[in-house]
Formats: structure tokens, C-alpha cells, sequence
């Protein structure tokens, strides 16, 4: 029989009188990623560290290959769960080299000197490291200090990765270039993941299902993929991807803007009632290209993106943003239009 990676069950945890975890439950299968986001105090490190060993639940379950981690008859401490943490702050041992960094959590565990040395040269080459290996911390630059992090956990050989926002630190080039290369990695050794980042563009970048989290529950649990084109709600639809919302009534396959009574066709099949119409930036056309899916609205501004302009649109209280081709004068009237297959409308 095998089992999940990960399972949490009714996973509760409180901090100050506040629930920080709502009776959480989440399965990771062997070699998966998966990526929780979520706004600040949404519970995502909370969850994390519950399951690293740093911080105790109040109720539920936890088990890591089948075997019970935590629960109220039984607690793995945190040094036995053999679960890898890289943090954002990289945690190494300033006085020692890297390939010290990398041995010394070998040693602690009593393994052999030849094992040790196998596990470290291998994780020195997977990582690149090999030819920095006798540097200390000071003399290596941020990206690199996070390399090391990322080759010591892999040196451990954990059941479990867990990575606390582990690029937030770098800057956005370096971080979008360790980012490929540490996935790169983890992908190439079969790691099962967990990656908290409050960087949606990174967590859908990394990860096979991405858990959106919000008040200490996850509202949707589904490849980013599928995330994208159907939020399951509001929140998502406003938390991912710079979707804006547009106020409205549905009515079967039909959406009537609240603020000027526009209607536009859907493909979310048959609603009714006050519902919220969502738009992704890179589903915004000419008014020619769909004339029965017409909107129009105010500029606010606009702004250059390199490939588009992001142009913010008003539409009754509704602040809209769409990728034009070219830059719009703010006050002016902007006719724009929307496919019906993209055009996903929510109860509101």
C-alpha cells in the first residue's frame, strides 16, 4: 500500500484566542509540489511549521509516509520527523565552509564518514557548489547562501521539503533564476514539497496544486492551472492572478453589469441572481473583435508592461485591468470587448 507524503486531518491550532488552522485538511502525494498561498495571518506558516514539529496543533492529525507525526496520543519531535526547512534567511553556520554547512547534520545523525562524504559531493554537484565548498556564508552572495540551504536539506535525504518563502530575499531576476534551478532540482530528485510564498506568479510557477488559503481554511485545492480559469470564488478570483470583478446580476448564460446594464455572454453555465463577472487582464479586445460582448468604461491610467500597456479602466464603482496594445489618456471613454469563453461569472 502506498501512502500519501503528507496527511493532515482536522488539523486546529488557535494563537492569542485567534483559530489560526479551521479544521484543516490536505493530502500530498509522493514527489509532488504543492504551494499554499494565502494573505498575511492566513495560516499558511502556521501550517507549515505545524508540520516541521516547530509548533503543536490543538487537535487533528498529522502523518508523513503513513506514519502519525502528531497527534493528542502521540508527538514525533521536530528532529525526528526527517523533514528539510529552508527558510528565507538561509539558517547557516557562519564559521564553517559550505561543505561543514552540508556534513554537519550528517554527523549529528552518527551516519559513517564515507556515507557523509558521498551525500555532500553529491549534493555539492547537483547544486553546482563544488568549486565554492570551502567558502564560509560571508563570502558567498545571497543566491548562493540559499543554493547551500537548498543542497543541505538535499544532503539530509528528508521525507519531506518544506520551503518558508525561500527566495523572498533575492531580488526579482535572481529569484525568477534560483527559482528554475531549485525546482530544477527538486524535480530531478523526487522530492515531495511543501512551498509557502506570498508571491502567487511564484507559487503557480512551482507547484503541481496550489492550496489558497484564507482564515486559517483552504478554499481551493487544484492544479494552478485550473485555478486560473475557474476560481472558485470571489476571494481566489481577487487573491490570483490580477483578476478584477465586475458587479452584476446573472441570468442562465447572460450577465447584466450592474452600472450601466451592459450584458455580455458567459460559458459558466446557468446562474441566476447577484453574481461577480471576472476578468483576466490578457482577455481584454478591440470593441470589433466580440461586438455582443461589448463593455465600456473610464481610463484611469495606464501603465507599460514591455510586451502591453495595463490599462485601468472604471466601470460604475469597478476599478477593471486589461493589457492593451497601445497607452490610453486618462477621462477618456475605452470600448473594449471579451470573448464569451472567457468570460467566468461567480455567485456574488
Amino acid at each position: 500500500m502506498t501512502h500519501a507524503a503528507l496527511e493532515c486531518t482536522s488539523l486546529t491550532k488557535s494563537l492569542g484566542g485567534k483559530i489560526v488552522l479551521n479544521t484543516l485538511d490536505v493530502s500530498v502525494a509522493p514527489g509532488e509540489v504543492v504551494a499554499l498561498v494565502g494573505a498575511s495571518g492566513s495560516g499558511k506558516s502556521t501550517l507549515l511549521r505545524s508540520i516541521a514539529g516547530l509548533i503543536l496543533p490543538d487537535a487533528g492529525e498529522i502523518r508523513i509516509q503513513g506514519e502519525t507525526v502528531w497527534s493528542k496520543k502521540a508527538t514525533v519531535p521536530a528532529e525526528e520527523r526527517n523533514v528539510g526547512l529552508v527558510f528565507q534567511d538561509y539558517a547557516l553556520w557562519p564559521h564553517m565552509s559550505v561543505r561543514q554547512n552540508l556534513s554537519f547534520g550528517l554527523e549529528v545523525r552518527g551516519l559513517q564518514k564515507a556515507e557523509i562524504r558521498k551525500r555532500v559531493d553529491h549534493a555539492l554537484e547537483i547544486t553546482q557548489l563544488g568549486a565554492l565548498a570551502n567558502r564560509r556564508p560571508s563570502e558567498l552572495s545571497g543566491g548562493q547562501q540559499q543554493r547551500v540551504a537548498i543542497a543541505r536539506c538535499l544532503a539530509m535525504r528528508p521525507r519531506l521539503l518544506l520551503l518558508d518563502e525561500p527566495l523572498s530575499n533575492l531580488d526579482a531576476a535572481l529569484r525568477d533564476d534560483l527559482r528554475s534551478e531549485m525546482m530544477r532540482l527538486i524535480r530531478a530528485e523526487g522530492m515531495t514539497a511543501v512551498y509557502v510564498t506570498h508571491d502567487q506568479v511564484e507559487a503557480m510557477a512551482v507547484s503541481d496544486r496550489l492550496a489558497v488559503m484564507d482564515h486559517g481554511s483552504i478554499v481551493q485545492f487544484a492544479a494552478p492551472q485550473s485555478i486560473y480559469a475557474a476560481p472558485a470564488n470571489a476571494f481566489v478570483a481577487r487573491f490570483l492572478g490580477g483578476f478584477s470583478l465586475i458587479s452584476g446580476t446573472a441570468s442562465d448564460d447572460r450577465f447584466s453589469v450592474a452600472a450601466n446594464g451592459a450584458t455580455l455572454n458567459h460559458s459558466s453555465g446557468r446562474l441566476s441572481g447577484q453574481a461577480m463577472l471576472v476578468v483576466r487582464p490578457e482577455d481584454g479586445r478591440p470593441a470589433s473583435e466580440y461586438p455582443g460582448n461589448n463593455l465600456t468604461g473610464e481610463v484611469v491610467d495606464s501603465a507599460f508592461h514591455g510586451r502591453c500597456w495595463r490599462v485601468h479602466v472604471r466601470v460604475g464603482s469597478d476599478l477593471i485591468r486589461i493589457d492593451w496594445p497601445r497607452s490610453e489618456r486618462p477621462g477618456s471613454a475605452l470600448a473594449f470587448s471579451l470573448p464569451p469563453e472567457c468570460c467566468t461569472v461567480l455567485p456574488a
